[in-house]
């Protein structure tokens, strides 16, 4: 069920809509008595995440070392032109 709160209320009570939103429910913002935002709580799907992660890890395994040869670490920050 969603709940609605108005942009004035919303602005004065953010962190009792923060609450409500962390509960799992949807709060719909009005301006006016029209809807003008939909404050929704993020899934914990994180898969594409981890399918991105797992993707360059395996694409990492595959790539030979660079022989690049001794540097220092001063040489990393070089502001040569």
């Amino acid at each position: 069920m969603n709940k609605a709160f108005s942009a004035a209320d919303a602005n004065r009570r953010f962190s009792e809509l923060l609450r409500t939103v962390r509960k799992g429910q949807t709060v719909i913002v009005t301006s006016h008595g029209k809807p003008v935002a939909r404050v929704t709580p993020i899934l914990g799907d994180d898969r594409t995440g981890d399918a991105a992660r797992s993707a360059l890890i395996a694409r990492l395994r595959t790539e030979r070392p660079a022989n690049i040869g001794r540097w220092r670490r001063d040489e990393l920050y070089d502001d040569a032109p």
